[in-house]
């Protein structure tokens, strides 16, 4: 698979680039058959390379599951996982008589791509806000607690309403329909998710006037650059390789902005209601858009290109509803 393959959508590859730089989560928003899913299983082609303690870490939880292909080998390839909507909340998050790694776990160091995300029931879907914050899950049992990794990037898809097709003229939902459907997916998931990105249908019959697509290995270039600089500078930091770990402390040392960048965060930020949680993704956002130019400061530009991400949120107040 190479993004060389996806055409038209030049937009949604910039912020999957940002996404996979800094380790961030992603949500995609779009009609069916608009290349969600397909860009999605070309992430993990564009993700850096595996160290060789990530390639062991990942045997191991494919060795205890049985999973390992051909029965004994080296994982040297960042695992894709994508569950299906009606997967139980054991076979998400762990779980059984013996206590078995679950789906979070079997995509550490890789990518975790939850399709249909507004098809998922609530009970299961909360159930991933430890996974996602905390980067292990903790399954106790009768006969012990068993702790394993999910440090994976998490990449979601959905409709922008029940039919599918909002905002086009063919979408026959109301706003209170739209917001309901929206509404499956709980506030603090939503909170953990840094880019939340419109994807639009591509008309099929002008992609043959489009530019040539970048390559997989042209954007692996890019964001291996960018994750070079983050190891540089997280050197001294035990457990934090990207942009996407950093610590509060770490984010007050590493994202300062000058007057007119904080001055349209703040903004923004009282127009939408933005949680202390999204502002702290935005700003490790903002410091990936810096690493992938190589730049030392977060300027006003990298500022306004992460506010262009939470494009659900700005769907959202669109929107009337009588109470």
């Amino acid at each position: 698979m190479d993004f060389a393959d996806v055409k038209g959508q030049d937009e949604l590859i910039d912020a999957v680039t940002l996404a996979a730089a800094g380790g961030h989560n992603m949500l995609m928003i779009g009609e069916p058959g608009c290349e969600k899913t397909m860009i999605a299983q070309r992430i993990p082609t564009i993700l850096p390379q595996m160290t060789e303690e990530e390639c062991l870490e990942i045997t191991k939880i494919y060795s205890i599951s049985g999973l390992l292909p051909n029965g004994h080998a080296l994982m040297k390839q960042r695992p894709f996982r994508a569950p299906h909507h009606n997967a139980s909340l054991n076979a998400l998050i762990g779980g059984g008589v013996n206590a078995m790694p679950g789906e979070v776990s079997l995509a550490h160091n890789g990518v975790l791509f939850l399709d249909e995300l507004a098809e998922f029931s609530r009970r299961t879907l909360d159930a991933l806000r430890q996974p996602v914050e905390d980067k292990k899950v903790s399954i106790s049992r009768v006969n012990g607690t068993n702790t394993f990794p999910s440090n994976f990037m998490f990449v979601a898809a959905m409709n922008p309403c029940p039919c599918g097709y909002y905002p086009s003229s063919r979408c026959r939902c109301t706003d209170y329909e739209i917001i309901k459907y929206r509404g499956k997916i709980s506030g603090p998931i939503m909170d953990r998710i840094d880019i939340q990105k419109e994807v639009h249908p591509v008309d099929y019959f002008s992609l043959n006037e489009t530019t040539p697509a970048k390559s997989s290995s042209e954007i692996r270039t890019r964001v291996e650059r960018a994750r070079t600089i983050q190891q540089i500078r997280y050197k001294g930091e035990e457990g934090i390789n990207c942009n996407a770990q950093m610590s509060t402390s770490l984010i007050q040392k590493y994202c300062v902005l000058d007057e007119e960048s904080l001055k349209l965060l703040k903004s923004t930020s009282e127009e939408y209601g933005y949680s202390a949680r999204v502002i702290h993704k935005l700003l490790r956002l903002a410091r990936t858009s810096a690493d992938l130019d190589g730049v030392e400061n977060i300027r006003l530009a990298d500022v306004q290109k992460v506010l262009s991400c939470r494009d659900l949120d700005k769907s959202n107040s669109k929107m009337m509803v009588v109470k």
